[in-house]
């Protein structure tokens, strides 16, 4: 049980810290109702008293302005279509580290937009290209023509979640004002990142309430952006709680049957003792003594065993998964100690429980008939 729980919340914990170190907990950015979530946005004006109103809150640890646009890359030989994340100087490419497998992100510079992008490990491989190669990027401008310009690959990233590493590029925030005639103070949205995910509704509603919100825009949780990651997520919950449910009940039928043979293979020694004159209580205090130091010394050792697993997985990562259809190559863990101690416990109350069942047996055993019991 305590494997089985900290290999999902570590599971749940990785995928979920993926998605949003590459989009952001809370997404802000105008209201799109006839457009997917991910997709070019409509510029929204900078606002800088709300940005600082949103940075006051508690539950903020940064936020960051953003655009994508649609666009084509182009070699010799292949082409392949991608949405340009922009960004710009603010950002903290530390969120991204994780994920970036070759080479370095993208450097800003004040006079003009960078020359530089970042492609993920699967465009990267489509278009047979490696850091510092060149590549064409061909973009539609808002009157319908078509704008070459050509890049420097700085970076290769790898985030393992199939629908972002198919999708996105990652360059300058400027190049895409610049292509789209937008102005200087406007951006496709904002990124924000939370303390912690937990409560993400809540915090989201928190945010689009925030004075001055301006009604034309939204507020958008990573939850909202990809429900299928969390939903699938969501049923990682329900397949841990059915393990860990025929776990106890095994262990509840195998703790009976041993104990109920541990109760047989002494009937002589209870009819001794009650011949002796000892009470139906005192025979029951040694088995359950007895028992019960069978039962410290198994969670015991079961537990030292659990974490020693765990720990050699965190060392090691013998377990390998496939990030293909896990979005991990290793499995990951996370152990919360009040649960090892809850498991613990748990299992000490409820074999304490199960103890009394055979101890009953005791009672209905009779002197006579014990003792010539073979």
């Amino acid at each position: 049980m305590i494997v089985t729980l900290s290999l999902a919340n570590g599971f749940q914990e990785k995928v979920g810290q993926k998605v949003f170190s590459f989009l952001g907990h809370i997404r802000i950015q105008e209201k799109q109702p006839e457009k997917a979530i991910i997709s070019e946005e409509s510029p929204i004006i900078k606002n800088d008293a709300l940005i600082e109103s949103i940075r006051q809150n508690p539950d903020v640890e940064d936020i960051y302005p953003f655009a994508t646009k649609y666009a084509i890359l182009k070699t010799k030989d292949e082409i392949e279509g991608v949405l340009l994340k922009g960004l710009d100087k603010s950002y903290d490419f530390i969120r991204l580290k994780d994920f970036i497998k070759e080479g370095r992100p993208v450097q800003f510079n004040d006079s003009s937009y960078s020359r530089e992008i970042m492609l993920s490990a699967y465009t990267a491989a489509q278009l047979n290209l490696n850091v510092n190669d060149k590549i064409l990027i061909y973009f539609i401008r808002p009157d319908g023509r078509m704008r070459p310009d050509k890049l420097t690959i700085t970076g290769i990233y790898k985030t393992g979640i199939e629908e972002y590493d198919k999708t996105f590029a990652i360059g300058d925030i400027k190049l895409i004002q610049r292509l789209n005639d937008w102005q200087e103070d406007e951006v496709g949205g904002y990124e924000i990142f939370l303390t912690s995910y937990n409560n993400l509704a809540e915090k989201e509603n928190a945010i689009y309430e925030t004075d001055n919100f301006p009604p034309t825009w939204d507020a958008v949780s990573a939850r909202r952006i990809s429900p299928n990651i969390f939903d699938w997520l969501n049923m990682q919950d329900t397949t841990r709680n059915v393990l860990i449910g025929f776990m106890v009940i095994v262990a509840i039928i195998n703790l009976i049957t041993c104990l109920i043979i541990l109760v047989l293979e002494r009937v002589r020694m209870v009819g001794v003792l009650k011949s002796l004159g000892a009470t139906d209580w005192t025979v029951q205090a040694i088995f359950l003594r007895h028992s019960a130091f069978i039962t410290i010394v198994g969670v015991a050792i079961g537990t030292a065993l659990a974490l020693g697993l765990l720990w050699l997985q965190q060392a090691t990562g013998f377990i390998k998964l496939k990030e293909e259809a896990y979005y991990l190559d290793t499995a990951a863990v996370k152990i919360v100690w009040w649960q090892v101690g809850l498991i613990a416990g748990g299992t000490l109350l409820i074999c304490f429980l199960v103890l009394l069942i055979p101890s009953i047996l005791v009672r209905k055993v009779q002197p006579v008939k014990a003792i010539q019991f073979r």
